[in-house]
């Protein structure tokens, strides 16, 4: 009897161990904090993980760069050194134009256009991760791309000599086409440059413009949602395959979730900062039609420039996108 109690109890301990082997916890390091729209759906994204896979895969987001460091992300997933990670997408557009295609101005102008350029390119970002040993899960987008102004302009003719705010390589570019003068200006220092008259113009997302208090300094918001860039999501590709198949399919599960939630959430992002510009006196409007006109066609030769960059790649992408 003392035999069997003893077989049982090791049974016991051995199923216990085996129960706990079973458990994996990853560490997920993200560029943007707590508040941002961004890190809440990957939270929600990590909770719908732990109660699909029932505690045995748990994530744990570590917001802010507080992990690693925005440019360190990419490389730490690959590496094995987080098993998942979320960076901006064009941020490897240097070493690969096509990671660039959701940030070439009024190339996809709207969320809906927006859309369906993700759903043509998706296969081809995919593909290029995959290279790098990483697994795609998701995308969400930010709000779009809109201009600042000290006056009203209903014409790219107002812009020549302006000096304009650049962040990147596009929108030195976008500045160039105008006529404008393209100045480097990081966000944070955008209240400063614009009080010392460094910059008198810019694009950026109404987020980013509720951040800066643009109304301190600007006062007409033109919506012209130039681009939405996007934030992906993605996993180490041999820690994804380590996974049990159900782990595995609840991830895909969550992911394709977490995408759908985060559209949403970017839209209502995008009325909610709109809706407080024009509550701090911003005057919000439309591109006139003259402007519309006049950017569609900056728009036309960013996309070329692009395209010749992106090669075949590029050209497959466009092709997509235009059957749409």
């Amino acid at each position: 009897m003392k035999h069997l109690f003893t077989l049982a109890l090791s049974g016991a301990f051995a199923a216990g161990i085996s129960a706990v082997a079973a458990q994996t916890a990853w560490d997920m390091p993200t560029p943007y904090g707590d508040s941002v729209f961004h890190t809440q759906n990957i939270m929600q994204f990590a909770d719908d993980v732990a109660d699909a896979t029932e505690g045995e895969l748990t994530i744990t987001v570590h917001s802010a760069g507080s992990l690693y460091a925005h440019p360190e992300i990419r490389d730490s997933v690959r590496r094995g050194l987080a098993p998942i990670g979320e960076i901006l997408m064009s941020q490897l557009a240097n070493e690969d134009a096509v990671f660039g295609v959701d940030s070439v101005p009024f190339l996809a102008a709207s969320y809906d256009d927006a859309q369906k350029l993700w759903e043509a390119s998706r296969d081809q970002i995919s593909a290029r991760l995959a290279e790098q040993g990483l697994t795609l899960l998701f995308a969400v987008p930010w709000p779009g791309q809109s201009l600042y102004l000290t006056e009203e302009v209903t014409s790219i003719e107002q812009m020549k000599g302006v000096s304009f705010r650049a962040y990147n390589t596009a929108t030195e570019r976008l500045a160039q086409l105008m006529g404008a003068v393209p100045t480097t200006v990081e966000a944070g220092d955008i209240p400063t440059a614009f009080s010392t008259s460094r910059v008198k113009a810019m694009i950026t997302s109404p987020s980013t413009g509720v951040s800066s208090q643009a109304w301190d300094f600007v006062s007409h918001y033109i919506d012209t949602q130039a681009w939405l860039p996007k934030n992906m999501v993605f996993v180490n590709t041999r820690a994804f395959e380590a996974l049990p198949e159900d782990q595995q399919e609840a991830l895909r599960e969550a992911a394709a979730a977490a995408e759908a939630r985060g559209w949403q959430m970017s839209r209502e992002e995008t009325a909610a900062k709109i809706a407080t510009l024009k509550e701090n006196g911003m005057q919000v409007s439309a591109p006139s039609d003259t402007l519309a006109a006049e950017l569609r066609e900056i728009g036309a030769t960013m996309t070329e420039e692009w395209k010749a960059s992106a090669g075949d790649a590029g050209l497959a992408i466009l092709s997509a996108y235009q059957a749409r």
